[in-house]
């Protein structure tokens, strides 16, 4: 049952392209890896060999992203916010759970930190964030969330916000969290927009990450990909147009400080997130175009730079990172990537059973391999380590 590069979890892998060169709907869940790390997981992160099995009512990618929206548990967590300050005069929100009562790691300066990164209009106080800071805290470990400019409650000090291809804030926030803790371990934990944050850093950034592993859920692989995708008209109407909603919201709240450098108005007539990155971000960033910014944020073609071991979960059927944009080619060369691949779960939610409230498969991965990795270190480093230097 085993391929060199594909851990088949059902009878058939992905399905090769079709005619008109998209893939098929991946009908299986796949776990494609090297044979090294895909040992790793089986043996401590034993969730990889689940096939996970959506909820029945709840079938389709675009309800499961509904669903899960409307209906999840949030569970109530307690942060102590911190404001640090950035090289170019900004501000950055933190929000820390430092869970000092743990038991596995009574002293501070050594409890293992999860740095978690939110989606594209999200911040510490998202379902899926709450439920990573409880699983992470339930083993006895730190968590910091790191917001990005603009959407953790702080004003904006400088005309400068955020974006997929940027990674010099994390890169200031990893330095801080360091500092304060060096001989923390750091795990980066991404979900959709700062899923693709956290690849682009950990590739730029390769040994001197300051990270020992990652981990990424949702991630729009291909970012032109996904905005195409994101147009397509039911997709627009459900999720695109409140997307777009949110991050002109946000412009309108810091609105004295941006007018600086772009014109407002035009900006708030964006009726989706690529009108609003073409008039926004990247200019905002310094794009030529948004073609450009889009290239530059994508991670996929990324990934052979990166040298922590990293898991990627994405469903198939997920209406925000379409699945001819997976890199499954890639991933099949690189001895410290695993992308796990689910027929169904959609967006950020992946539920199951008849009463999808709480902690579902997402969460149960996602603390399973954060346990994993902080508690055999020497073991992931080995099953991983043919691609450093």
């Amino acid at each position: 049952n085993q391929h060199p590069y594909c851990w088949k979890i059902s009878l058939v892998a992905i399905p090769p392209l079709n005619t008109r060169g998209r893939q098929s709907v991946c009908q299986c869940q796949s776990l494609i890896c090297s044979d090294a790390f895909g040992i790793f997981l089986h043996r401590h992160c034993p969730a990889v060999s689940e096939r996970f099995s959506p909820t029945p009512w709840c079938w389709g990618g675009r309800l499961q992203t509904l669903v899960c929206a409307l209906l999840k548990t949030r569970p109530h967590v307690t942060y102590r916010n911190e404001l640090i300050r950035t090289v170019d005069g900004g501000q950055i929100s933190l929000d820390w759970v430092d869970n000092q009562n743990s038991r596995p790691y009574p002293t501070s300066s050594t409890r293992p930190t999860v740095l978690i990164l939110p989606g594209l209009t999200g911040n510490s106080q998202q379902s899926y964030v709450l439920h990573a800071v409880r699983q992470a805290t339930r083993h006895g470990y730190r968590c910091v969330v790191f917001n990005n400019r603009g959407v953790g409650g702080e004003e904006l000090l400088t005309p400068v916000t955020y974006c997929a291809a940027n990674t010099s804030d994390l890169e200031r926030v990893v330095q801080h969290v360091k500092g304060l803790y060096p001989q923390a371990p750091v795990l980066g934990a991404g979900v959709s927009l700062g899923g693709m944050i956290l690849l682009n850093y950990l590739a730029r950034k390769r040994t001197e990450s300051g990270m020992v592993a990652g981990i990424t859920i949702s991630v729009a692989w291909d970012a032109l990909k996904s905005s195409n995708s994101m147009e397509e008209p039911l997709n627009w109407l459900l999720f695109n147009k409140h997307l777009t909603s949110g991050l002109c919201r946000t412009v309108t709240r810091h609105r004295k400080i941006l007018e600086k450098v772009v014109d407002i108005d035009y900006v708030l007539k964006a009726q989706t997130i690529r009108e609003f990155d073409e008039r926004f971000t990247s200019l905002l960033f310094g794009y030529k175009t948004c073609i450009d910014y889009y290239d530059d944020a994508s991670p996929g073609k990324k990934l052979p730079n990166t040298v922590v071991p990293i898991l990627c979960l994405n469903a198939a059927d997920d209406p925000f990172s379409p699945q001819n944009a997976f890199p499954v080619s890639i991933v099949q060369t690189l001895p410290n990537v695993a992308l796990l691949l689910t027929a169904h779960g959609g967006h950020i939610a992946f539920l199951e059973g008849l009463f999808p409230r709480g902690e579902s498969y997402m969460e149960r991965l996602f603390g399973q391999f954060v346990r994993a990795v902080f508690e055999h270190p020497s073991d992931i480093k080995e099953a991983c380590s043919a691609h450093e230097g």
